[in-house]
């Protein structure tokens, strides 16, 4: 009895365990580095942090001898030493700022533009267009521009659209200053810009005609079969 009670007590539960830095790795391996901050001769805690780096590097493989995962295991290994850890490592060492350091505010899009059949690409573009230098290349550009502009437009709106309502698009977003209707450029055809819009509406509609032929096929062969025709 005493020696099942003195077992009983060594059992530790979660509960009073202390939170695993990184749970991917698992108790044990928390448990071994915490038990190398503790070594004092420099050369052993070299040598343990190594064996360390190897059990971590066996849980993923095919990733072991890439040199970027290598620079990941050293870092982590520090971050689940708290920072205790003072071995030679072959990549800077981390530090806590760093990691504390909360990234930098994202740009989200804007959510509700004035002409959202266009994208928010379009305004990006537009934006790239004006900084150009004035010359073929911007002229160029801006074109593009248009055509895709027009392109977007036959896709969500309707089959024809004339290329003043695409230049006064422009040039709004544009807040005037990129006015097409002082050139002579002309932009795509609005039936060769729908005969690209509609590539993938024809791929959908191929796959479905096979699928309504492969559905023929099988009532013609069920109609031919002598067991489904009648006696007369």
């Amino acid at each position: 009895m005493e020696v099942k009670s003195e077992a009983v007590s060594q059992l530790e539960y979660n509960s009073i365990r202390e939170q695993l830095i990184i749970p991917e790795y698992g108790r044990h391996l928390q448990k071994l580095i915490d038990q190398i901050t503790v070594i004092k001769d420099k050369e052993e805690r070299n040598k343990a942090a190594k064996y360390v780096i190897s059990v971590m590097g066996s849980l993923n493989p095919h990733l072991r001898d890439v040199p970027d995962f290598q620079h990941k295991l050293w870092d982590q290994l520090f971050i689940m030493s708290d920072f205790r850890l003072e071995v030679d490592s072959p990549y800077p060492i981390p530090s806590r700022d760093v990691l504390n350091q909360r990234p930098d505010t994202l740009n989200y899009p804007q959510n509700f533009p004035k002409y959202r059949f266009y994208g928010n690409n379009i305004t990006y573009m537009i934006d790239v267009a004006m900084k150009w230098e004035e010359g073929d290349m911007k002229s160029a550009l801006i074109l593009v521009i248009a055509n895709h502009m027009k392109k977007c437009y036959l896709s969500w709106n309707k089959e024809t659209v004339e290329d003043e309502v695409i230049f006064n698009h422009l040039l709004e977003l544009s807040d005037g200053k990129i006015n097409l209707f002082k050139s002579n450029e002309e932009l795509s055809n609005s039936h060769n810009l729908m005969k690209v819009n509609k590539k993938m509406s024809n791929k959908s509609q191929f796959n479905s005609n096979n699928k309504n032929s492969n559905t023929k096929n099988i009532h013609k062969k069920k109609s031919i079969n002598p067991k489904n025709q009648k006696r007369k």
